[in-house]
């Protein structure tokens, strides 16, 4: 039976160019929502650019223009980067577009009168030199947990999430002056109700959550989930849409992760598709929530718990698939020492598929992996040149320089049959368990069988025969397994796959499963797949 899936991209902040640590997080999503399509499975796939909160306004406050501007600058260029990597998003939204902010009061309000927010006078870190209480971003200090200087309510080194005004030696990042506390009117989300129904949630779906995100939520729920602030102090954001709260607008934290509902919405519109139902936890969805390490809690505490909020029948978080980090040759990236690589970097120099191929094959599923430009050309050239364009080149050249183009009709061999139908399946689900890399390593395999069977066979040999018998079964058989590489490949390397189709002429609609060749097929057109790197 056919499955709903859901699949959310984590939303990349506008405040700079994405760089190659968000493409290594993010990459995963579209190779699974790719795979489900072909599979005929019923695939939204969204995601968006997080415009609010105060990495975009103290952009705006350096460059000396509205957050506007800096957010709609920082939005295009997020799109046309998924685009030339070819992402299938079914939508790709922003925060700073009516639609979402719409969908998020409205979200506000349920919460609210489902008795999840209350209003509280409360002391918040206020700088008394720039006359403003500080959000997250702008408060620094030193972690009360680990001891460590941090900013924000989440410690980098650590990872633990708490009230910034627990954070000590406190100081204003906008000035550099001391800050102090100052009574301030808020409505706050009642997180702490959900410790329990988080905690029993997270230990039912584990089994589908990488390592990293099992220990992650285990530390946040170890510590006491604490009620958080759901309105701040900000002039760029959503108005809070109720009376009394003008100045304020609904934190970052609370509406940025229901961008995946808003932007679903969307999306299930566009196609046609009632959301509501297509959300229902009723046993043919599965669910699939792709993004870094430090987005862990949001994704399997807060966001949970905002859906148990609203007290609608909405499959909560279930596929987990959080990266590690990517270092640049083995350091870690940084602005500030300038070995930051943007993905639009790559893109001026790489084919798509090459960065798709190098970040799936060398993609931080369990650990830290380190980029390397070297590298890439490497795998470039040993898989997809040597391995699979290599078998591809000399098949179709061979049939174009001795018989024309024209394809002699022979029988498939059994066993190459029973080994492609065996790699659908290892590849299909490996794939839908989101362990890309080793189903990138199968997919190599059968190409690593298919060049030792064309070598086995020795066509070249077969062919000075009398009786061409052996020669065009061979031919057919490299024939199929060419067919179904360009089936099987086609999530992680899809131009590639579309110049092989193009080749062969393969004209049915993608899917998982055994591809045939055509019967009195003629080749023309046939090109190099790769070109090698020197």
């Amino acid at each position: 039976m056919n499955k709903r899936i859901f699949i959310g991209g984590a939303w990349p902040y506008a405040n700079y160019n994405m760089h190659i640590g968000h493409l290594a997080a993010l990459l995963p999503g579209d190779i699974i929502a790719r795979y489900f399509r072909q599979h005929g499975d019923e695939v939204l796939y969204v995601s968006g650019t997080d415009t609010h909160g105060t990495p975009i306004t103290e952009a705006a406050r350096k460059q000396n223009i509205s957050p506007e501007v800096i957010a709609h600058k920082y939005h295009e260029s997020d799109v046309n980067d998924f685009n030339d990597l070819d992402f299938s998003y079914d939508n790709y939204s922003a925060t700073y577009m009516d639609s979402h902010k719409n969908m998020v009061k409205d979200i506000f309000k349920l919460i609210n009168e489902n008795g999840y927010l209350y209003e509280k006078n409360k002391e918040q870190v206020f700088c008394e030199h720039c006359n403003k209480f500080l959000s997250d971003r702008e408060i620094g200090g030193v972690c009360p947990v680990c001891g460590k200087k941090m900013k924000g309510d989440q410690c980098d080194s650590c990872l633990s999430t708490f009230d910034t005004s627990e954070i000590l030696d406190k100081n204003c990042l906008i000035c550099s002056n001391k800050t102090v506390l100052k009574m301030n009117k808020e409505l706050v989300f009642s997180l702490s109700k959900f410790q329990d129904r988080i905690t029993e949630y997270s230990k039912q779906v584990e089994k589908y959550w990488r390592t990293n995100a099992i220990n992650e939520t285990a530390k946040y729920l170890s510590m006491g989930l604490p009620d958080r602030d759901a309105t701040r102090s900000l002039p760029w954001g959503i108005e809070v849409p109720f009376d009394g709260y003008s100045e304020k607008r609904i934190y970052v934290w609370f509406e940025a992760v229901l961008g995946y509902l808003t932007s679903g919405r969307e999306a299930a519109e566009k196609a046609g598709i009632d959301f509501d139902e297509f959300m229902k936890d009723d046993g043919s969805l599965e669910t699939y929530y792709v993004h870094g390490k430090d987005n862990i809690p949001f994704h399997t505490v807060i966001f949970p718990a905002l859906i148990m909020a609203m007290k609608k029948d909405i499959q909560l978080p279930r596929h987990i698939i959080s990266s590690e980090y990517v270092n640049i040759e083995d350091e870690k990236m940084s602005k500030s020492v300038g070995n930051l690589i943007t993905i639009r970097e790559l893109i001026d120099e790489f084919d798509s598929d090459t960065i798709r191929f190098y970040f799936i094959f060398n993609n931080p599923e369990r650990k830290d992996v380190s980029y390397k430009r070297a590298d890439l050309i490497a795998y470039h050239n040993k898989f997809l040149v040597g391995g699979l364009g290599n078998f591809i080149n000399r098949n179709l050249s061979y049939i174009m320089k001795k018989f024309e183009g024209k394809v002699p009709n022979g029988i498939v061999d059994d066993s190459i049959r029973e080994n492609t139908r065996k790699a659908y399946e290892s590849i299909g689900e490996k794939i839908a368990a989101g362990s890309l890399r080793s189903a990138l390593e199968d997919m190599l395999l059968y190409v690593q069988d298919a060049n030792k069977y064309y070598d086995s066979k020795q066509p070249w040999i077969q062919v000075k025969n009398e009786d061409l018998t052996d020669f065009n079964n061979t031919t057919a058989t490299c024939l199929y397994m060419i067919a179904n590489i360009s089936n099987i490949f086609a999530p992680i390397i899809p131009r590639g796959c579309a110049k092989i189709r193009e080749m062969i002429q393969i004209d049915q609609e993608l899917s998982w499963g055994e591809v045939k060749i055509k019967s009195d097929l003629i080749l023309n057109n046939i090109e190099i797949l790769y070109e090698k790197f020197n």
